[in-house]
């Protein structure tokens, strides 16, 4: 175990502060109603709910889960400045068809919580891939389809690599998401790099404090540039907002991607982990990849960028969206994993 690490000394005094002035009470927890579809933007579906917390590995989870529980498990995972809301609309569509449907907050969002203050908040990639395979393993899903954008897609791409054996099908937005920290510092050309932005705020004692006095602020200003074509309610934004009130939301997410930039070192419990990821491991198990055509992160090439990392059954797609697909376009995020699960 690494004992003078800087950065975990930063996310676990973060962490333990925020518990210790009461921050945590406000997130709501236990048999509260996950909120209901809020009218406006995206195709409309049933309940949503209710919110449920489960113990998984160093965290207390929580979770929504729909559909009949003896369905072909799907496991939806949300990006950053996202939560569990993105999938309101795709969930009970998937429920309906017979699937049992879980959608989780990952570590630092909504009600998933760490179990202790003591507990170091890592961030490393690994971590939350490691908190899925935990949350599976309380759940007694054995083999699911998992399904992501953004953080979601990083992490459902690294259980899909090391882990293929616990996943069924596949389908992850904008492609093979697997941080690779050597070519991370490699210069983008400047529009790119443009699109990154926050990336580099967060590396400043600024963006800490930025993040952290305009949390709402910030999000929902990388929401309109991430969805130029997006024109969601100041309701649906609220909803998801609520969930960065989490204590160990602003260390997770700086930390995190100060360690995607090699600014702060990997912890000693990933080495093995990542030493696999660093060596680009393909996935093999059924996939289809979707793009936003207008997300700012999508590749050029129509998927042709990342297409070498699949080498099982594959399908690509793009829909005419932003970053936010599967809110952005539910009916045809959910068809795209009917689809994966029937490759």
């Amino acid at each position: 175990m690494v004992t003078n690490n800087p950065r975990r000394q930063f996310l676990q005094a973060a962490g333990s502060a925020a518990l210790a002035a009461g921050v945590a009470p406000l997130i709501m927890r236990g048999t509260a109603e996950a909120a209901a579809p809020v009218t406006g933007a995206g195709a409309k579906a049933g309940p949503f709910g209710p919110l449920r917390q489960i113990d998984a590995g160093v965290l207390n989870v929580g979770y929504v889960e729909l559909g009949p529980a003896k369905g072909t498990p799907v496991i939806l995972m949300h990006g950053f400045p996202y939560d569990i809301h993105s999938y309101v609309d795709v969930a009970p569509l998937l429920a309906a068809r017979g699937y049992r449907v879980v959608v989780p907050y990952f570590r630092g969002h909504g009600t998933t919580l760490f179990r202790s203050a003591s507990t170091p908040r890592n961030v490393d990639q690994a971590a939350f891939a490691l908190d899925i395979l935990a949350l599976m393993d309380r759940l007694k899903i054995r083999r699911a389809v998992l399904a992501g954008y953004d953080w979601g897609s990083r992490t459902a791409d690294i259980i899909a690599a090391l882990w293929p054996e616990r996943v069924k099908a596949l389908v992850s937005v904008t492609g093979y998401l697997i941080t690779n920290l050597a070519t991370n510092l490699t210069p983008l050309p400047p529009a790119a790099e443009n699109a990154w932005w926050y990336q580099y705020y967060f590396t400043t004692e600024r963006g800490v404090k930025g993040l952290t006095e305009y949390t709402s602020e910030l999000g929902q200003f990388i929401w309109k540039f991430n969805s130029p074509t997006w024109n969601f309610s100041q309701a649906v934004y609220d909803r998801t907002a609520a969930a960065f009130k989490n204590p160990d939301y602003v260390p997770i997410v700086i930390g995190n991607y100060r360690w995607r930039l090699s600014l702060a070192p990997a912890e000693a419990e990933y080495a093995e982990i990542e030493k696999k990821l660093q060596a680009a491991p393909p996935i093999a198990v059924p996939t289809i990849t979707i793009d936003g055509k207008y997300d700012p992160f999508t590749p050029d090439g129509n998927g042709s960028s990342y297409r070498k990392h699949f080498i099982g059954k594959y399908q690509h797609r793009t829909f005419d969206v932003g970053h936010n697909v599967p809110q952005e376009a539910p009916r045809e995020f959910a068809r795209a994993v009917m689809d994966a699960d029937r490759l």
